[in-house]
């Protein structure tokens, strides 16, 4: 997804769930803010990296293809971007190796959507808003997986866009070209990917590279068969998908504030986005790069006010300014606090499915275990919980 759907139309969600104008954006804030802090960003603020929920292109360029690296590159995108559906699937005639890569897939109404939203549930505003943006990624993410591997994430010539012609469909082969200076051309239906590698573990080979952002426009739809699937056709509709990501972010977010007494999984408010329907609807079919404007629109209509444009760098200077021992009080603190929890459930979760694809990760529930430095921030606020 884009900054369209993670920054305007989950204020909209926001919106619909309950909370007011301010809360909204920031819940707005933090989802799309899941797409901008990176390393980089966070060592320029003196935070701690491994809050990082994004790695920039320069970022994964210079990323080895050791263990460790990938072991780095899959607890961010693999915690953040795609977050796997069943981490004990089953697969006959498979190896170990393929198996661990296969349970990473990801999809919606998995355990790990419901540990994530309750892993919000409590922990301020900005917990919410990255757990919306998790949460909307299992479903324009699916069938792709946060971790590079080509046997998971190829896709080849057999690659087709649906379009609405009249009052059906047509179909054309995708053309994708590898040119990142080339913008996306929805008339030609050229789209912009990852060059193919034929190495598993290349870094152009995470996530859906290799369809490049075809995946993340609500109009989109498309069938292809990936490797993993034994080369069966599947069938991605966005426009359905993106409106069930909608609606779970507006039952979600009513969970999160304390109007639904449950979260559970496969669950949606359509009731809450009825009054708006036609005009979502309108927004996730329309053709276009960027639908920002029209969710933009749409937001102001629901509540009435003016949605201010999402800039990345809008609570930097509260956190530089703080002291030290203040920084976890203010925005990017609760929301590194968030983030570094996510972080190490993911990870905790996939190391005890058996998978080292993130590394050796510990309970940080607990007490006396050895810990990652920039860590030390989840044990002191686990300490003061108790």
């Amino acid at each position: 997804m884009q900054l369209d759907f993670h920054y305007y139309a989950t204020y909209c969600a926001a919106q619909l769930a309950g909370f007011d104008h301010e809360e909204s954006q920031l819940i707005a804030y933090c989802s799309q803010f899941t797409d901008c802090c990176t390393k980089t960003l966070l060592k320029k603020i003196g935070a701690p990296g491994e809050a990082a929920t994004t790695q920039l292109q320069v970022e994964l360029a210079d990323s080895g293809s050791d263990i460790l690296s990938l072991q780095k590159i899959t607890r961010i995108w693999a915690s953040f971007h795609f977050l796997p559906r069943d981490l004990k699937a089953t697969r006959a005639r498979c190896g170990k190796s393929f198996l661990a890569k296969y349970r990473l897939i990801c999809g919606p109404n998995g355990e790990l959507l419901a540990d994530t939203v309750e892993l919000a549930r409590g922990k301020g505003i900005e917990a919410a808003g990255l757990a919306m943006h998790i949460l909307a990624d299992t479903w324009a993410h699916m069938y792709f997986a946060g971790t590079p591997s080509l046997a998971i994430n190829n896709t080849n010539y057999y690659f087709y866009e649906i379009v609405p012609d009249g009052s059906g469909f047509s179909e054309r082969q995708v053309k994708f070209n590898h040119n990142p200076s080339s913008a996306d051309d929805l008339e030609k239906g050229s789209y912009t990917n990852s060059l193919y590698q034929g190495t598993e573990n290349s870094v152009m080979n995470l996530g859906h590279g290799r369809a490049g952002h075809f995946p993340d426009y609500s109009f989109a739809r498309y069938r292809y068969m990936p490797s993993w699937g034994e080369y069966r056709e599947i069938v991605k509709d966005n426009p359905s998908d993106y409106l069930h990501a909608f609606t779970q972010m507006i039952y979600a977010l009513k969970y999160l504030i304390g109007t639904n007494p449950v979260f559970e999984t496969g669950r949606y408010d359509a009731i809450a986005a009825d009054p708006w329907m036609d005009e979502i609807l309108r927004i996730l079919r329309t053709r276009q790069l960027d639908s920002s404007a029209d969710w933009k629109a749409l937001g102001e209509k629901i509540s009435g006010c003016s949605i201010e444009d999402f800039d990345q760098n809008k609570y930097l200077k509260e956190y530089t300014d703080a002291p030290k021992d203040s920084r976890d009080n203010t925005v990017l603190g609760r929301y590194i606090l968030a983030a570094l929890a996510q972080k190490s459930m993911v990870t905790n979760r996939i190391y005890r499915s058996g998978s080292r694809l993130a590394g050796i990760s510990v309970d940080f529930t607990g007490e006396g275990q050895k810990i990652m430095r920039d860590f030390g921030a989840l044990i002191r606020r686990a300490q003061s919980d108790d």
